[in-house]
C-alpha cells in the first residue's frame, strides 16, 4: 500500500494500522488521533496518528482522513487537504456540520475504534 509512499521503515507498521484504522471509520461518524492511538496500543503517539494522516493524502487507495479530528472535534489537520475548506465539504458532504472548524455534535458523533466489535484489522 504503501510502497511507493516515503515512510521511515521504523514507522511504516503503525501508519499502515492507522490507514486500516481510518478506512474502518463509518461515514458521518468522526474520531480521534488520540483514540486512534489508545485503540493501536500507543496512547501517546496521537501526533504520529496526525503524521499518518498527512502521508494518506498521497496514497494509491483513499483513506477517508477528513473523519479523524481533535479530541475537541476541532478540524487541525484541515490545511493538509489542500483546499481550506476541503475537509469541511467532505464533513458536510457525509451530513456532518461543521461550525468555526469544530464538529457539531461531536459526543454524538464521535466514533471509538475501541468499542467497535466489529472492526478487525488486516
Amino acid at each position: 500500500m504503501t510502497a511507493s509512499i516515503k515512510i521511515a521503515e521504523r514507522h511504516r507498521d503503525f501508519f499502515e494500522m492507522v490507514f486500516e484504522t481510518v478506512k474502518q471509520i463509518p461515514e458521518g461518524r468522526v474520531t480521534s488521533y488520540g483514540a486512534i492511538a489508545r485503540y493501536l496500543g500507543m496512547a501517546r503517539s496521537s501526533r504520529m496518528v496526525g503524521w499518518a494522516m498527512n502521508v494518506s493524502h498521497r496514497l494509491p487507495e483513499p483513506v477517508p482522513a477528513h473523519r479523524v479530528v481533535n479530541r475537541a472535534g476541532v478540524l487541525t489537520g484541515k490545511h493538509h487537504f489542500g483546499a481550506p475548506d476541503r475537509m469541511q465539504t467532505l464533513l458536510e458532504a457525509e451530513g456532518i456540520k461543521v461550525e468555526n472548524d469544530r464538529v457539531v455534535d461531536f459526543e454524538k458523533l464521535f466514533w471509538d475504534p475501541a468499542s467497535a466489535p466489529e472492526l478487525r484489522l488486516k
